[in-house]
């Protein structure tokens, strides 16, 4: 077995762990909720922390990368929003979950375990300058996106509340909280104290694991039902549209080997419950993206070790 495909069996090998103790009955599925909250609330903003405070950024390409990542995402979005509407005849409301859902990679629980394991530190740090903005990105563009739809429906919401809600969702937002505080301290120039490094290495160093296990557990809690085929239809936009659509654009604009790379398997990471959770707030759609993301997270195991092949064999 290839260190390769042995690294990805690996990191799915956690997720499924952590699945099979809630199918199982082993942990009770709250536990999932629990270990996720403190995976993005404590170790998670730990490990962007000390990236941020110690990485080496010299080299590396963020317009790049930023350029190449959010071009695959237009096109995955667009052409989910189109299946979902034109396809299987949702309304344009439950267009934009089927356009988040075929756009909004799993950086965070899945993403910075698998860079970690498959590229190393560099790979991660060239990962977080994709974390530092994807989700304000993101989130703007679904609140954007679905005003508009509705206010085409006669649903209008005033701009001003719509920017308040999406403030407040960025600054109280763990993560980026701790890739600011990281920037901070790194303009200061000061070496964190030694104790301190202690305290943040032993928290940051089990955010990986601790992300996958309680990921795999959450999955048991949304489990699959209905609307099966647009939630396969939409899993496959993910799973090859967007990486393709990001290699090829990787490739037209020659971006650095490891830069390339990155790009590629952040676009080929299944959907996260970012998702779902913008479909609960949107009100629609919660059914199509809990299941697009669990149907997804399941056949990544295999097009993620398809993805890092390819990439390998054209970047090097």
């Amino acid at each position: 077995m290839s260190p390769l495909v042995e690294t990805v069996l690996f990191i799915f090998g956690l997720v499924a762990l952590g699945y099979l103790a809630g199918a199982t009955g082993y942990l009770k599925i709250q536990t999932g909720d629990a270990l996720s909250e403190f995976a993005v609330g404590v170790a998670l903003p730990l490990l962007l922390f000390r990236t941020m405070v110690t990485a080496d950024f010299h080299g590396s390409a963020p317009w790049g990368l930023w350029g190449v990542y959010f071009s695959a995402v237009v096109v995955a979005w667009t052409a989910g929003h189109l299946v979902t509407t034109r396809v299987f005849g949702r309304d344009s409301k439950a267009g934009v979950v089927g356009g988040v859902s075929s756009a909004f990679s799993n950086l965070v629980l899945l993403g910075i375990p698998f860079m970690l394991g498959v590229f190393g530190q560099k790979g991660f740090e060239e990962l977080s300058l994709l974390i530092s903005i994807h989700l304000p990105i993101m989130l703007m563009a679904s609140i954007v996106i679905f005003q508009f739809v509705s206010r085409r429906d006669g649903e209008p919401m005033h701009p001003l509340i719509i920017l308040r809600d999406f403030l407040r969702k960025i600054f109280t937002n763990p993560l980026i909280l701790g890739i600011f505080c990281g920037l901070l301290w790194r303009l200061t120039g000061l070496d964190l104290p030694v104790l301190a490094m202690r305290f943040v290495d032993a928290l940051a160093g089990i955010a990986a694991p601790l992300a996958l296990f309680a990921m795999g557990l959450g999955l048991k809690k949304f489990g699959i039902s209905g609307n099966v085929r647009p939630a396969v239809t939409l899993s496959m936009l993910k799973l090859f549209l967007m990486p393709a659509t990001a290699m090829a654009l990787a490739l037209a604009f020659g971006l650095p080997p490891l830069t390339a790379k990155i790009a590629v398997a952040a676009a080929a990471l299944p959907s996260g419950v970012n998702s779902y959770l913008i479909a609960m707030q949107f009100g629609t759609g919660q059914a199509l993206a809990s299941n697009q993301m669990t149907i997804a997270t399941a056949l990544a195991v295999v097009t993620m070790t398809f993805w890092m092949t390819v990439v390998v064999a054209v970047f090097g």
